[in-house]
């Protein structure tokens, strides 16, 4: 966990300062490779915690793992009990849906725009994950769906809040 979390920062922390980062990054899959051979999804569930905390990162690779330990654990809790995972769909659905009106109300269309692709992003991923999509299915209410189309939720998702989720109409105009 120490190496991975030493090659996430160290790549982290190229690609924000500008710095080409193909040496951290070559590092970083090798140390991939090693946590997933120590704990099979391990590496995915760090960095999701990573991401989430760029702090345990450094922390991690420091030697002080025991914030990083648990997060790690929650991610892992996260992405393995469909139940959790709902509940953070909607939590964080929520989140950015309230985030986007308050950058509009603001006048803040960068980041309105920016929460906007989240969500899109989101409804995307249930095209990939079809037990989330099917549990999610019940719950359209606290999605903001108040009309059911017929569409798959994703597709409902990107209607109901006016989101583009990459489908051109392709009729070449």
């Amino acid at each position: 966990m120490k190496r991975h979390a030493r090659a996430y920062d160290a790549a982290f922390g190229a690609e924000h300062v500008g710095i080409a980062a193909d040496i951290h990054m070559r590092e970083l899959d090798d140390a991939r490779d090693a946590f997933e051979k120590l704990r099979p999804y391990g590496w995915r569930d760090a960095e999701a915690a990573y991401a989430k905390d760029h702090s345990l990162a450094a922390e991690a690779g420091a030697g002080r793992a025991n914030r990083a330990i648990r997060a790690l654990q929650l991610e892992t809790e996260l992405r393995t009990n469909i139940d959790q995972r709902a509940d953070e769909f909607v939590r964080r659905w929520q989140g950015l849906e309230a985030a986007s009106q308050h950058h509009y109300e603001r006048g803040d269309m960068t980041a309105y725009r920016a929460s906007r692709s989240a969500m899109g992003d989101m409804a995307k991923a249930l095209q990939r994950d079809p037990q989330l999509e099917s549990l999610l299915a019940v719950r359209k209410a606290e999605l903001g769906i108040t009309v059911a189309t017929g569409r798959s939720l994703g597709a409902e998702l990107a209607f109901n809040h006016g989101i583009d989720i990459g489908r051109g109409l392709g009729i070449g105009l």
